[in-house]
């Protein structure tokens, strides 16, 4: 019965959401308040019915009802508790119930968000945010339904992929999906306000908080999608440039070029039209992910195996929100001034040429992405794209782009004096350099690329840390500057520490593979660790065998270190998995995976060892940048005046 009542919410909030998508828009053209305030009761109701089908879906698995076709696909009665409800959005139709209840939260949101925000404004906001809702709800009743029943009901689930049986999995698909679906918002803001045909200053302090909450929910998502890679995948890496892991970056890039981009609108009135077509394009690469994962065009550990007919909906769905978008955008772009004018020498010249390169760097992942794709339509053989092209690619570009985040903090709005601009930078410079050369005669592997990323990462840290010290009187003042200031050097600081972590990680990792019987020892990083052997055991839903490593403990608190990678037989979908084992020291991390037995001596095991120096950079820059988003999210709109 309850999970009719969820199915029966989901065709009402298609009808709400019919009625969203064209009574407030109507209401905002003919000046009929009452239509427009319909809008705002429409989406905290969406919002309520939406949010009653999905707490039915998760009763059902919950409960595991394998009456439900979904639950009966993805469950099992064994499987832990968290890990059933995560079953939710571990397929496809419980993942795209997901993203329209992101959907209509953040629709909620803003018809709850009333602050100064006109009426006429939010009406047209709101509408379009039905539309897009209306679109997706009807793609899940008509091809993705997740409340179909099946008679008989099974006695026992299937299960789902025992490599999504993971803490991080069952909170990264949230945040993604916060952070894929909430660029909705900015894309509705661009086209209410193409609609009126102003887009003002004031626009932009309206518009700011929610790329910067969507931006961070994305970062958060993204980088726990990296570290569920890292140690679950078992290949010692966090980034593979899979082409899902790109659907991801993509709108991210896009995400942060809107972000400078909102700001310089919002303090100089100017980068109108650069603004709104970013505007566009983020959420429109986000549709692009949503497509990439489910139309059956890529393989991947991440992507839903789905028919192409369910793509080709999705297909039809992104055309229609970026093709109307930019048609509208081609038919307002007379009405939308360029704004305020500076020279060349600026701090707005400084933020527009990296957007510019942001810009190119979703755009030559999007080429990486699908190329292969398109060759394989044209049947003109296949290619693998990985990260040789991305590096050639992408590391020319950085140079430029992060020489301009350190210049362009230190700039003046509107025009600036080159020569005293470049002096202040003498000393961070100057750091740099030493820092590469230092880098650079050490014995290290994998030069020059890692001379030329450390050049890249010590410019933008220095030259934060500097402007930083400079802002604040040598932290004198530092209690009088705006928390935009601190939340961009957060965002920068980490910036330049993720990157420090992901060279260092890659190019100076020490990796060993070799056969392991008890009481081997081997010797990496410094450190000696010993197999004592394995031991069988049984889970709650699958046995394991578990190895037994010792390592000698840094200080007299701990004699010794042990870790305990595992082998597991998950019967019920029937696939062995492993899971490695990981220590902290300090910022490096050990990595140990258990391989396979010996089949003529049970006792002995193939064993992979990884030693990454400094990878918890990866883990601190990525939170820096999170936490400055929030930082800046937290900031009045009075303190960003002039500064």
């Amino acid at each position: 019965m309850i999970i009719e009542l969820g199915h029966f919410a989901l065709i009402l909030a298609l009808v709400i959401a019919g009625v969203q998508s064209v009574v407030p828009m109507l209401g905002a053209a003919r000046g009929n308040e009452a239509w427009m305030r319909l809008g705002r009761q429409s989406a905290v109701s969406m919002a309520g019915l939406i949010s009653i089908a999905f707490f039915a879906l998760i009763h059902a698995y919950a409960l595991s009802d394998f009456s439900v076709l979904n639950v009966y696909q993805n469950s099992h009665t064994l499987k832990p508790a968290m890990y059933k409800i995560a079953g939710v959005w571990s397929n496809h139709e419980g993942s795209m119930l997901l993203w329209i209840w992101m959907l209509a939260f953040w629709g909620a949101a803003v018809a709850r968000w009333r602050k100064n925000l006109p009426l006429a404004f939010q009406a047209r906001v709101i509408s379009v945010q039905g539309m897009i809702a209306f679109g997706f709800i009807l793609f899940i009743l008509l091809t993705s339904n997740p409340f179909l029943r099946i008679d008989p009901p099974a006695a026992e689930g299937l299960d789902m992929n025992p490599i999504l049986q993971d803490p991080l999995l069952a909170i990264h698909p949230p945040f993604l999906y916060a952070g894929y679906v909430g660029f909705s918002v900015s894309f509705c803001f661009a086209i209410a306000a193409l609609i009126e045909k102003k887009v003002d200053a004031e626009w932009a302090a309206y518009l700011r908080p929610w790329v910067l909450a969507a931006w961070v929910a994305l970062t958060v998502g993204i980088t726990l999608g990296a570290s569920w890679a890292y140690y679950e995948l078992g290949w010692g890496g966090f980034w593979f440039w899979d082409p899902v892991e790109n659907a991801s970056l993509m709108p991210w890039l896009a995400g942060t070029a809107l972000l400078h981009s909102v700001s310089v609108l919002e303090k100089r009135a100017t980068l109108k039209s650069w603004t709104i077509f970013l505007a566009i394009f983020a959420f429109s690469l986000s549709l692009l992910g949503t497509f990439l994962v489910r139309s059956g065009v890529l393989t991947s550990v991440h992507a839903f195996a789905v028919d192409p007919a369910r793509g080709i909906f999705i297909l039809v769905l992104l055309g229609g929100v970026t093709g109307g978008a930019l048609l509208l955008y081609a038919l307002r772009a007379p009405y939308i001034t360029m704004g305020g004018s500076f020279k060349p020498v600026s701090r707005e010249t400084a933020l527009l040429l990296n957007n510019v390169f942001l810009f190119t760097f979703a755009a030559t992942v999007f080429m990486g992405t699908l190329y292969p794709v398109f060759l394989s339509a044209l049947d003109a053989g296949s290619v693998s794209v990985g990260a040789p092209y991305y590096s050639a690619a992408l590391t020319p570009l950085l140079i430029p782009f992060a020489l301009l985040m350190g210049v362009g903090p230190g700039l003046s709005w509107k025009e600036a004096q080159l020569m005293p601009a470049l002096k202040k930078l003498a000393a961070p410079m100057a750091a740099t350099l030493v820092l590469v050369c230092v880098i650079s005669l050490l014995p290290l592997p994998g030069r020059p690329f890692t001379s030329v990323m450390f050049f890249i990462a010590g410019w933008v840290l220095f030259a934060t840390v500097n402007e930083f010290l400079r802002k604040t009187g040598y932290l004198r003042s530092w209690r009088h500057l705006p928390r935009s200031f601190y939340g961009m050097t957060l965002a920068h600081t980490g910036f330049a520490l993720l990157l420090i972590g992901a060279v260092t990680t890659t190019s100076w990792v020490t990796e060993k593979t070799l056969w392991m019987s008890p009481r081997d020892h081997v010797d990496i990083g410094g450190h000696q660790v010993m197999f004592l052997g394995t031991e069988p055991g049984i889970g709650d839903n699958y046995d394991y065998d578990r190895g037994n490593f010792s390592i000698p403990g840094a200080s007299q608190l701990d004699d010794f270190i042990f870790l305990k990678p595992e082998k597991r037989w998950y019967p019920a979908p029937e696939r062995m998995t492993s899971e490695t084992a990981l220590h902290l020291f300090g910022l490096d991390m050990l990595y140990i995976v258990l391989g396979d037995q010996d089949e003529k001596n049970p006792s002995r095991w193939v064993v992979r060892l990884y030693y990454h120096p400094f990878v918890g950079l990866l883990l601190v820059g990525a939170a820096l940048i999170a936490l400055g988003g929030l930082t800046a999210m937290s900031a009045r709109r009075r303190e960003e005046v002039a500064k």
